[in-house]
């Protein structure tokens, strides 16, 4: 079992910034690959970013340039620095934990953007 705690949501205007955290507990695998995604209102969940153990990193295009995945393996935490935020990115965001057949999901943290 792991267990996936978001934390860093919260309400921001356009135009800045926030770092959300997840911290890994339980049993985790040295290789593992580790994300955030994100669930707008009415819409389909969304693969934001993405980072394996090794430190490879894959973004969703409109996020490119404005947000960072990075993790600490020490810590069994994955960050999301998201800069230049917009409306759009308005949603609740989850990390999840991936394994060969396995997988885990936080109960995620809502990310605010007004205009």
């Amino acid at each position: 079992q792991v267990q996936l705690v978001e934390s860093g949501g919260g309400l921001v205007q356009a135009g800045g910034s926030l770092r959300l955290s997840c911290a890994a507990s339980g049993k985790i695998f040295n290789s593992n690959l580790m994300g955030w995604y994100r669930q707008a209102p009415g819409k389909q969940r969304e693969l934001v970013a993405t980072i394996t153990s090794g430190g490879s990193t894959n973004y969703k295009d409109s996020v490119k340039g404005r947000f960072t995945i990075s993790r600490d393996n020490a810590k069994n935490t994955v960050y999301l620095q998201m800069n230049s935020l917009k409306s759009e990115d308005t949603a609740v965001y989850y990390c999840r934990y991936t394994r060969i057949g396995t997988e885990y999901w936080g109960r995620g943290t809502q990310v605010t953007v007004s205009s």
